[in-house]
């Protein structure tokens, strides 16, 4: 993989990561588009670290609010808790068990899946369609302040539903959000803190994968380091500017983005001009 591959896939991940487009998709389709070697499942999830970082740096503040808060509750033996933020924290680790246990089931369904552009260009539409409805229907009344047990479950398996190449995470996520009634700004945000654990430990996994020798394919080190790097500035401004977009826009840009991308996929694979 040269360098300039390393910084457009790496600036490419930092930024369907967090916008509702598909990070996984468009590191297929991006190659696929410049005639490169297709860099595989194991990259994707690698230079996902870069995008936590940033996700962890973005949200330190009220990560560690909320970490504190559910280790006193924790400590407490709290059933119930009556501090909002260690409630989150409950409903973050709620909401990771559907994708843990998907991801592991069906691994090796998914990393084949991943390298499907008919698959992903399906899945671009019929989430950019479903993500239509949740802004026709969604109410958009509550705040992060009203995130209950039923708001951890539901969006965890969204997030699940996530797997499937070409979904998007924090588009399966938002749309969940949306359909529950959360304001828009409310629903990136939950999306972001609860991708936080499954997308590490995916990466750190991956990572030791590649270590090993048993992944990586054409992929140095070098590359993969500045790919990550890449990610973790793009990602960045990624969360900094959906959060501020979704306070005064719908995601009707990214619902018209998604379905255009899809058609353009199956157009070009109906020509033969991509594989």
């Amino acid at each position: 993989m040269s360098a300039l591959e390393a910084i457009v896939l790496g600036i490419a991940q930092g930024l369907t990561e967090f916008l509702p487009i598909s990070s996984t998709g468009h590191l297929r389709i991006l190659p696929a588009f410049f005639g490169w070697e297709d860099p595989g499942a194991a990259f994707t999830a690698v230079t996902q670290l870069g995008t936590m970082a940033a996700v962890l740096l973005y949200f330190r503040e009220d990560l560690a609010r909320i970490a504190r808060a559910w280790l006193r509750s924790v400590a407490a033996r709290e059933r119930r808790p009556a501090d909002q933020d260690a409630r989150i924290g409950w409903y973050i680790l709620l909401g990771t068990i559907p994708i843990g246990i998907f991801g592991i089931a069906f691994k090796d369904q998914i990393e084949t899946g991943a390298r499907d552009l008919y698959l992903i260009a399906t899945m671009l539409i019929v989430l950019g369609l479903v993500l239509l409805a949740a802004e026709r229907v969604g109410k958009r009344e509550r705040g992060m302040d009203s995130l209950g047990v039923r708001d951890g479950i539901a969006v965890g398996f969204a997030q699940a539903m996530a797997l499937i190449p070409g979904v998007s995470r924090s588009g399966a996520t938002i749309t969940a959000g949306l359909f529950l009634g959360l304001d828009r700004e409310a629903a990136a945000r939950f999306s972001f803190l609860l991708s936080i654990p499954a997308v590490v430990l995916s990466g750190l996994l991956e990572l030791s994968s590649i270590a090993s020798g048993e992944e990586g394919g054409n992929t140095t080190a070098g590359a993969l380091i500045l790919a990550t790097a890449m990610a973790f500035v793009s990602g960045y401004a990624a969360i900094a500017f959906l959060l501020r977009f979704l306070q005064t826009h719908s995601t009707l840009v990214f619902i018209v983005y998604r379905i255009a991308l899809g058609a353009l996929v199956f157009a070009l694979l109906g020509a033969g001009a991509i594989e």
